[in-house]
This record gives C-alpha cells, sequence and structure tokens, in this order.
C-alpha cells in the first residue's frame, strides 16, 4: 500500500540538480535512501522480504513537489563517479532527471529531454543525422559521419552506444538519467570530452511489482508502456518492460495526400538477474527497438540571393519549370516533396554485467554487443520537383565492447580503475539518382534568358541545349559502399583522497588508442547502365555528368595514442555548502572522412583530407553546491571555459557533386559560460524550480572555412580578385571564408527552464489522494543553423510552455490531463540550406500545441 504523507514535512528533499541543470529534473527524480543500493544494483535476496515491507510502507508517494518527484525525507543519490553518493557531494556538473519526471512532462527522448536541461542541445533531421551536444560541444552541427567520435557519450545500463541515433528512441523503463556536463574520460569506458548522458534503467527486482501507463492525444497520439518485476526463484529475478508509441505526423503532403515527420516506435526489454551468493549479482540483458514512422522532410521556409546568377538562383529555376512550393508560410506545415520517405531504424543487444562484492571494493565487468540497422529514404532537394529522384544510404553496425572495473572506498580513500575495450563496424550501400528536372535545374545554360515552361530548347548552344535536354541527367546514378573498422582500447582510473573530512583532491588519468580503417568507393553510371568515368574521351554530356557525381575510391586510415587527465579539488565551506575547482586535460580521437573527400581540378581525390586531427580540449570549471533553510532550498552555480584545438567541424559542400559535406579541423573553438540552478520547496504542498546557462561558443580560428550560401555561388576569385558582396547574384565568391569569432551552430546564448507544481488532498471515485496542477517552461534565444553562420539560417529565440492537471491517489493510480506547447509557439527545430546554392531555405517546424490524457497504474 502506497502512503500519501500528510502533515508537516518530515525532511526537506535535498535537490538533485548538480552544477545547474536540475531543480525540476531533481524534484522530478524518485531520489535513492541513504540505505538504499545504487539504481543499477539490487538487494541481496537474503535482504530482499525485509526491504520489501520497509518499501511497502515509504513507497514512492506523490507530495508536494511540482515535478512529479516523491518525497521520502532523503536525498537523492546517483551513479556519476561509479560509485553511490549523494548529488550534492559530488564535485561535477551534473543535472539529474527521475524516471517520473520523464514521464509526466512528456520527455520521453533526449530531444525533449533538452526541454529540462538548458545546456543540452539536440537535433535531428533523421535517426542517423542526429547530433546531441552539452555546452555546444560533442559533434559538427549537420550531416553525421561515421569517421569520428562523438564526444557526449550515451550509456545504458553502463554499456556505451556508439551511435547517436539511439538518442531518437524513447526511454524504456528509466530510473533516472545523469547529464554529466565537461570531459568524462578518467571516469567512463569511452572518451567523450564534451559529457556522458548515464541511463539507468529499472532493475529485476525480488519484490512483485508492475506498472502500466496509456496515453492518448490529438494527432492521434497513442502511447503504452508496461512493466513487470518479481522473483522466479529466491536467487533469480526477471524484469520485462515494453514501450509503444504512435502519431500522425504534423506536415502534410500534398503529393502524396499523407501525413509526416510521425511517430511509430516499439522499445522491448528483457533482464534477468541471478544472484548465486549475496554479494554476487550477474545481470543479463536484452533490448530492441524500432521505429518506422513516415519520415523525415521539410518544408520550405524562403529564399535569399546567393552569388550566383540570377537565373541560377531558386525564384528563376522554380519559374522555369513552372514550380512553386505548396505554401511559402512554413507554419500551414505543407510539403510536396516527390520522392518516398522512409525512416526503417532498429536498434538492440545484449550485456552481461558481472558485479562481485569484496568488501570495501567491488568488480564489475559488462560485456556487451550491439546492433544497428538503418534504412532510409530521402527527398535530398527539399522540393516536389523530380531533381534527385532518389536518396538512401542504408547502413548496419555491430559493435562489442568489453569493460572491467575495481571500486574502492574507505574514510581516507576512494578510487575507481578501470580497463575498457571497443570495436565497431559499420557497412553502408548508397544509391543516389537525379532526375527528370535535374538538367534544367543544375546546367548552367550560359546565358541569362530564363527559358519558359515547355519550351522545346533553351537556345543554339551547347549548353543551352544540354540544360534543356532532362535526358542530360535523368537516371545519372552513384552507388556508395563504403565500411568502417574501429578499434579503441583504454586504462583509465580516477583517486578521492580526502585529506580532511572538508577538502578532499581528485586526481584522474587515461591512457587511450585508437585505430580507424575506412574504405569508400563511388562508382557512376549514366541512365543506360554505362559507367562515368574521369579517365578516357570528354565530352560535354559526360562534364555535366561528372559535376553531378564524380567516381572515387579511397582507403582512409588514422591511429593514435593519446593521454589524457584531471584534477579536482573541493572543499565544504560549510555541511551543506561545498566548493570546487576542475582542470582536465581531454583528447576526442581522430577520425577519417568516411562519406568522400574533395577533389581537385582533374577530379582526383585530396588525399590530405582523409584523415582528421585529433582534437586537444582543455577545460576548466569552478562551482559551488549549497543547501539553506532546512535544505528546502538549493543553489547550485557553476562557472566554465573549454578551450579546443583541432576541433573537428562540418564542411558543406554547396552543389550536388561529389560531397554532401565532409570533415576538417577548425585552428580553435572555445565555450564559456555560468551555469545556474535554483529550486525551493517550502512545504509539501509547493515547490518551485529556475535553471538557466549563458553560453558563449565560438569559432576562435577558423580562417578557411566554407562560405555561408549569400557568399557562395558565383565564379570563384583567383589571384588579387576581390569577391563581391554578400547576396549580389552574377559576383565572385571567395574560396573560403574566415568565420573566427562567430558562433558555433545550435547554440544559443541564453537558455533557461523553469516551472512549479503544487497540490491539494483530494478524493476522486472513493480513492484518497491529491489533486495537482503543474507547469514546466522553457526558453532559449536564437541559434544559428548553419556550420558557417548565416543571415538566412538564423532560429529566432522561442519558448515552450507545458501544463499538467492531475489525481494520484495512494493506491498507485493516476490520471492527468496535459497540453505541451500550450501557446502553440511556431519555431524551428532546425533549418537547411537546399543544394546547389540556388539560395532555398527548407526547415523542420517544431511540434505545434498537443494535448492528451495519460492513465497510470503501478504496484
Amino acid at each position: 500500500m502506497r502512503k500519501i504523507i500528510r502533515g508537516p514535512l518530515p525532511a526537506p528533499l535535498p535537490l538533485a540538480c548538480l552544477t545547474f541543470t536540475i531543480a525540476p529534473l531533481m524534484m522530478a527524480a524518485t531520489p535513492a535512501r541513504a540505505n538504499d543500493p545504487a539504481p543499477s544494483a539490487v538487494p541481496a535476496a537474503s535482504a530482499a522480504a525485509s526491504a520489501a515491507d520497509t518499501a511497502a510502507e515509504e513507497q514512492d508517494s506523490p507530495t508536494s513537489v511540482g515535478t512529479g518527484a516523491h518525497d521520502r525525507g532523503n536525498e537523492i543519490f546517483v551513479t556519476a563517479r561509479r560509485r553511490q553518493e549523494s548529488s550534492q557531494e559530488v564535485p561535477l556538473a551534473i543535472s539529474v532527471v527521475g524516471g517520473e519526471h520523464i514521464d509526466s512532462t512528456g520527455s520521453f527522448n533526449v530531444g525533449r529531454l533538452q526541454q529540462l536541461t538548458p545546456t543540452l542541445q539536440f537535433y535531428s533531421s533523421n535517426p542517423r543525422n542526429t547530433a546531441v551536444n552539452i555546452r555546444g560541444l560533442g559533434v559538427p552541427f549537420g550531416l553525421t559521419n561515421d569517421g569520428i567520435e562523438q564526444g557526449v557519450g550515451i550509456y545504458v545500463d553502463d554499456v556505451y552506444n556508439s551511435r547517436v541515433a539511439s538518442a531518437t528512441f524513447d526511454f524504456l523503463d528509466v530510473a533516472q538519467i545523469e547529464v554529466l556536463r565537461g570531459p568524462q574520460g578518467t571516469l567512463y569506458g569511452k572518451n567523450t570530452t564534451a559529457g556522458a548522458i548515464n541511463i539507468t534503467t529499472n532493475q529485476p527486482t525480488f519484490d512483485f511489482e508492475g506498472k502500466a501507463e496509456v496515453s492518448i492525444g490529438n494527432y492521434n497520439f497513442k502511447q503504452a508502456k508496461a512493466a513487470i518485476s518479481g522473483p522466479l526463484t529466491d536467487r533469480l529475478a526477471a524484469r520485462l518492460a515494453i514501450s509503444s508509441t504512435s502519431r500522425k505526423g504534423t506536415i502534410y503532403n500534398v503529393v502524396t495526400g499523407e501525413h509526416i515527420q510521425g511517430q511509430d516506435n516499439l522499445g522491448l526489454r528483457g533482464q534477468l538477474l541471478w544472484k548465486p551468493t549475496d554479494n554476487l549479482d550477474i545481470t543479463l540483458a536484452g533490448d530492441f527497438s524500432a521505429q518506422d514512422a513516415n519520415c523525415c522532410g521539410s518544408v520550405y521556409v524562403r529564399t535569399g540571393l546567393t552569388q550566383r546568377a540570377l537565373n541560377r538562383q531558386f525564384e528563376a529555376l522554380a519559374a522555369a519549370q513552372g514550380y512553386a512550393p505548396p505554401s511559402r508560410n512554413a507554419f500551414d506545415r505543407l510539403t510536396d516533396l516527390d520522392t518516398d520517405l522512409r525512416a526503417k531504424n532498429k536498434i538492440g543487444g545484449a550485456s552481461l554485467r558481472v558485479k562481485w562484492d569484496l568488501g570495501e571494493g567491488s568488480l564489475t565487468s559488462i560485456s556487451a554487443w550491439r546492433f544497428w540497422d538503418w534504412d532510409p529514404s530521402n527527398d535530398r532537394d527539399f522540393t516536389g520537383l523530380p531533381i534527385v529522384a532518389l536518396s538512401q544510404n542504408p547502413s548496419q553496425q555491430d559493435q562489442y565492447t568489453q569493460e572491467l572495473r575495481y571500486n574502492y572506498s574507505s574514510d581516507k580513500i576512494d578510487f575507481v580503475v578501470g580497463a575498457f575495450g571497443f570495436y565497431q563496424r559499420i557497412d553502408t550501400q548508397g544509391t543516389e539518382a537525379h532526375g527528370a528536372a535535374s538538367s534544367r535545374w543544375n546546367i548552367n545554360p550560359g546565358s541569362d534568358t530564363v527559358v519558359p515552361p515547355g519550351s522545346s530548347g533553351c537556345g543554339p548552344t551547347a549548353a543551352q541545349q544540354l540544360a534543356c535536354n532532362p535526358a542530360t541527367l535523368n537516371g545519372l546514378t552513384a552507388y556508395n559502399t563504403q565500411y568502417l573498422k574501429n578499434t579503441s582500447a583504454a586504462l583509465f582510473g580516477q583517486l578521492s583522497w580526502h585529506i580532511t573530512p572538508e577538502l578532499t583532491i581528485q586526481p584522474g588519468v587515461r591512457l587511450n588508442y585508437d585505430k580507424k580503417e575506412g574504405y569508400y568507393l563511388r562508382q557512376v553510371f549514366d541512365s543506360a547502365g554505362n559507367p562515368v568515368l574521369t579517365t578516357g574521351p570528354a565530352s560535354a554530356i559526360k562534364t555535366a555528368q561528372l559535376a553531378i557525381f564524380t567516381p572515387q575510391e579511397i582507403s582512409p586510415e588514422f591511429s593514435d595514442w593519446n593521454f589524457s587527465y584531471d584534477f579536482t579539488a573541493s572543499y565544504k565551506v560549510a555541511p551543506d555548502v561545498l566548493v570546487y575547482a576542475t582542470y582536465a586535460k581531454s583528447f576526442k580521437s581522430g577520425g577519417i572522412n568516411q562519406n568522400g573527400v574533395p577533389t581537385d581540378t582533374q577530379n582526383n581525390p585530396i588525399l590530405a583530407a582523409a584523415t582528421v586531427k585529433p582534437e586537444d580540449v582543455d577545460h576548466y570549471e569552478l562551482g559551488i553546491k549549497s543547501q539553506f533553510w532546512d535544505r528546502r532550498a538549493t543553489l547550485n552555480l557553476s562557472i566554465f571555459r573549454t578551450d579546443i584545438k583541432n576541433y573537428q567541424a562540418n564542411v558543406n559542400n554547396g552543389q550536388f557533386g561529389v560531397l554532401r559535406g565532409y570533415l576538417a579541423n577548425a585552428g580553435a573553438v572555445r565555450s564559456q559560460g555560468v551555469e545556474a540552478d535554483f529550486s525551493v520547496r517550502p512545504s509539501e504542498r509547493f515547490n518551485l524550480y529556475a535553471n538557466g546557462a549563458y553560453t558563449d561558443a565560438t569559432y576562435r580560428r577558423f580562417s578557411d572555412a566554407p562560405c555561408p550560401p549569400e557568399l557562395s555561388g558565383g565564379t570563384t576569385v583567383t589571384g588579387t580578385q576581390t569577391p563581391g558582396a554578400a547576396g549580389v547574384p552574377n559576383s565572385l565568391s571567395p574560396a573560403n571564408c574566415n568565420i573566427s569569432g562567430q558562433r558555433l551552430p545550435g547554440v544559443s546564448k541564453w537558455s533557461f527552464s523553469f516551472g512549479a507544481e503544487v497540490n491539494n488532498p483530494a478524493t476522486l471515485f472513493g480513492k484518497e489522494g491529491e489533486v495537482y496542477f503543474g507547469y514546466d517552461g522553457s526558453y532559449r534565444s536564437n541559434f544559428s543553423s548553419n556550420p558557417s553562420p548565416s543571415a538566412y539560417t538564423w532560429v529566432d529565440g522561442y519558448s515552450l510552455s507545458n501544463f499538467r492537471l492531475g489525481f494520484r491517489a495512494e493506491s498507485g493510480f493516476d490520471i492527468y490531463g496535459w497540453v505541451r506547447n500550450a501557446f502553440d509557439q511556431n519555431y524551428f527545430d532546425q533549418l537547411f540550406v537546399g543544394p546547389g546554392n540556388t539560395g532555398l531555405i527548407a526547415g523542420l517546424p517544431g511540434d505545434p500545441r498537443t494535448w492528451g490524457l495519460t492513465v497510470r497504474y503501478g504496484f
């Protein structure tokens, strides 16, 4: 029986937001008690019965916590440093989100989690092209390249997920999520230089328990979740969880009559816990997730003038073929993409975790295999014209990891030492083809004359005839074959030495080895199936075809050792006030350009561009964690600065040609800022939180960056020629641009999350409980949606408001109505520069107002 706490607050809840982003999170988290095991641990079988009896009296029960947290009068515990400890005792910038808060706010994947954690950035045009960054750092903004590492590590029950696509799946039976900010290489298996997202799922229990939840809403939203756990024998327990989400898309395709950008997700997770002895836990886990939505597309947003000839820009090219977008207002949410859209995505795997308690220390082994199958189809021209008829790059990944860790704790010393091994194999088979509208769109007829629709010819010149003949490029097809072998190994460790009860110093080290071997082959064929080669006799048709697709074959390789270290000193100024300072030196592994490299004037690959150097990271941080008013209030602050040399940047190509994008090293990047969190809970009936971050993330030195669209498309300058003004047609274009001092893409200078909840005792359907009303809001200022900031791709700042009203009973019953983006704010998740330097800007609108009802029951 669950018991709702009445009367005076037994003990204020120390919120879990470390250096900032967590007030709601903390309040949302279901706190572990001081005598409870870490979220990933399970009580010994012999102790299970007594633990169950205690839990029956004190089981998570809703109180005044606005974010749906449950008060047991104790602290929130985390495992960020690979051991269980109070979040306020950890000298680390960390955000903690409880599983219940994830459910009650509809934050069922990382994309929605960013509304609760202001320094987390998430961008996804489709599952493969997904970026998860912290403080503006992690992976380059734009097209995904398999040849580099992600700077933000995603871990589920200690298992590293190497593909960011895993972030697009629904959270499944989650206990809590910790977002660690800053380099984490001396604690975590993979050397994640920007931070880590540590997801802990609910573990098998030796008490029978279960929960179920059903939600319905507009846009035909349907979501169901269920989990059940219990003993199979006195030494063997099992847990099974399932989740299903579906929703009609929010964009209507006038060509196909279908809604796109929908959701169709299924997730399964099963776990077996065997305790042959009281000090040995062996957990076997398996999971599978699938997505099969009608996805992913875009809408027309605007056009902006480039330096191309005026007759080669979007409006003239569209008029020449009698084309107009279905709407000039992006928030009509209409598109006319004429290529089949597909985003089939499957991720799963199995893991074996062995934890042996040795008294003061414990030995942990995690062996895991994971797979990822990606089957896409995209419309790469962003229009309803058959320019790009086919664009798809399906891939298959297998990854194997082995981590061995020893943790030791005593009054004076705590430490963790570990070894980590990683192997990954990715195979990709790409197909790209152009359609009947490609010739007129892509071939310059050499005249400013705009050819009327239906005209039989452009004029007497060969270029004009080529441009007006659909057969020139129609059916031109490129087949891409590539693979990647990625091997990594590391030794790491971190020591906490408690010099006095107040003063602790914490050094950490990491020795890392990385090796990448790649292969890329592009073969090009005309509509008759004849190979199009860079060798042999030249012709006007062949030149036009090679400008679209250029054959290429490369075998890039990279390998290197690096040594990382960090040092943290923390001091307890008072029992509830901790100050700390950190310096970290880390490296992000070098990489290879797995999607091809630029070519020279003879169409030969520039092999010097096949590899990118490692990022060299220097990180500094100061923080204070404090609680006051009998721990009813929490205030945490941190300031940070991260300097990166040889930052791995994404370079976008303005043409359809050999490359959509490739990697290059920017000279230097800096991210610095301030993070703050405040939360207060004056009584069990009310709580309030506010989190904020100021992030100044800029290129400090990038003098040879790709130019934005307004400085592209014209004839490239040579010698002493002077480039033309931005956005002036028929101008000379610079070969590259100096964007030093400009902001990194995807980063808002200001971001906030805030909210509150109030409740009151009530009776409904004969059940005693409480009625509650909650609000969660977020705000972020404008950000650039292009690797090189462009006047055409700034996304305006926006604010979102979410409300919920419901009743929860002491029996475990909970029913509530919710509305998200309550004021129907129009905003963009991302903007895209159309190919070909035509000035087309497409975009992905954020979700409109959604509303629904959720019913939940747990026992």
